[in-house]
């Protein structure tokens, strides 16, 4: 007998419906804010995804008052290579943590002290209580989601960047700040079909995934849908402290010269880096920051560091050409150091890019950030920009 309508089904029925798309986790938002944390964690004096991928969980989770509570379980999920040292390194950095959280029963909840984020409304991560909360899940979530769950700390570190550098399309680009051990872990996350379409830096994030995506529009049925204390947050980029309103950020625009104004507009609208606005305007309005303080490990760590990497002056010179090429505009240290997959303390990184200018293998315009660029003794090996005979100078009115 033939199957009719009144013959079909629950399953006929289901099969016949369009899938369920999986609501995203993170509002616009509270994506800025989870790339703000992912951000923080990188920028740390850390050695490797390691030590970083547990940072990550224990600074969003003492992202509110300094404090974290962290059992030996929650360890021991991470798939850590090696724990002891993962923990020693935070403790370098003047977080506390009790030995009981290696050594201890695995069940009892660890306080965690993270003297950086309890400073009040100086803190680096300043969320509220419902941006921390959905951005903890969101990372969670993405650390446990089937394809990530099982690969080693960097592919996981990895896939929480490319989640967050993703849009409500799952396209993505990998972030300048992406670490060299991250990219080599990318072949894992395709394989594991975490991210697919890979060509160069730019990827789509799986279907069964998409709702990690961190980088989207509000919809209106989200919006009206929110609880009123989440439409308080913070709307603009959260990435970094500074704000400057548009019309002081144009009227400074329209004082610099010509070339000067050029290259900001190459920076703040170039597509590849996706630099939040503020963050533009803060590197070029604020004086930068002091070099960090270099400590007598630094000094040690540079002399081996060196004799690894001979043809350091070279490729860094190379490297900036190939980036202006790209992007319209120089790269900034971390960049650079990102770009050649030197994987460095903040300390040692600034150290190396300055020994590099002394050493006339790069040159800048100054203190005008992301101007690197190939220096006399690049030139004199013939890597030199196609423009050099031109050289731009910019200056400030």
């Amino acid at each position: 007998m033939s199957q009719t309508a009144s013959t079909f089904t629950r399953a006929d029925v289901a099969s016949a419906l369009p899938p369920q798309r999986t609501p995203y986790l993170l509002t616009p938002a509270q994506g800025e804010a989870a790339r703000t944390l992912l951000s923080y964690v990188l920028e740390l004096p850390l050695p490797g995804p390691d030590t970083q991928l547990l940072a990550v969980v224990v600074a969003i989770r003492a992202a509110r008052g300094g404090v974290a509570n962290l059992t030996g379980t929650d360890l021991a999920a991470l798939r850590l290579g090696d724990p002891a040292a993962a923990v020693a390194a935070l403790r370098t950095l003047g977080w506390q943590i009790d030995p009981a959280l290696l050594d201890g029963d695995p069940a009892v909840p660890v306080s965690v002290s993270v003297p950086d984020l309890g400073r009040g409304a100086d803190r680096p991560l300043p969320f509220g209580k419902l941006m921390r909360t959905r951005v903890s899940g969101w990372t969670m979530r993405t650390l446990n989601a089937k394809p990530v769950k099982k690969l080693p700390p960097a592919a996981r570190l990895a896939a929480l960047l490319l989640a967050a550098h993703s849009t409500a399309e799952r396209l993505g680009q990998v972030p300048a700040s992406f670490p060299g051990a991250c990219r080599a872990a990318m072949a894992d996350l395709e394989s594991k079909g975490f991210i697919v379409d890979v060509t160069g830096d730019r990827f789509r994030l799986a279907t069964q995934v998409g709702h990690l995506a961190g980088m989207r529009p509000l919809t209106e049925d989200e919006r009206a849908m929110l609880p009123p204390d989440a439409l308080t947050e913070p709307q603009k980029p959260v990435s970094s402290r500074f704000h400057i309103e548009d019309h002081d950020w144009s009227r400074w625009k329209d004082s610099v010269t010509p070339a000067l104004r050029r290259h900001v507009e190459a920076v703040e609208n170039c597509p590849l880096c996706s630099l939040a606005r503020d963050r533009v305007a803060q590197a070029f309005l604020l004086p930068p920051c002091p070099p960090p303080r270099l400590y007598p490990r630094t000094m040690e760590a540079y002399g081996p560091w060196k004799a690894a990497h001979p043809d350091r002056g070279p490729q860094a010179a190379a490297f900036t050409v190939s980036f202006r090429e790209k992007h319209g505009h120089g790269p900034s240290f971390h960049q650079l150091r990102e770009g050649l997959g030197w994987e460095l303390p903040r300390g040692l990184q600034v150290f190396v890019v300055r020994r590099l200018l002394a050493n006339q293998w790069l040159t800048s315009t100054g203190q005008v950030p992301w101007t690197l660029r190939p220096g006399p003794a690049a030139e004199a090996q013939g890597i030199a920009l196609p423009s050099v005979r031109g050289q731009v100078q910019f200056s400030h009115r």
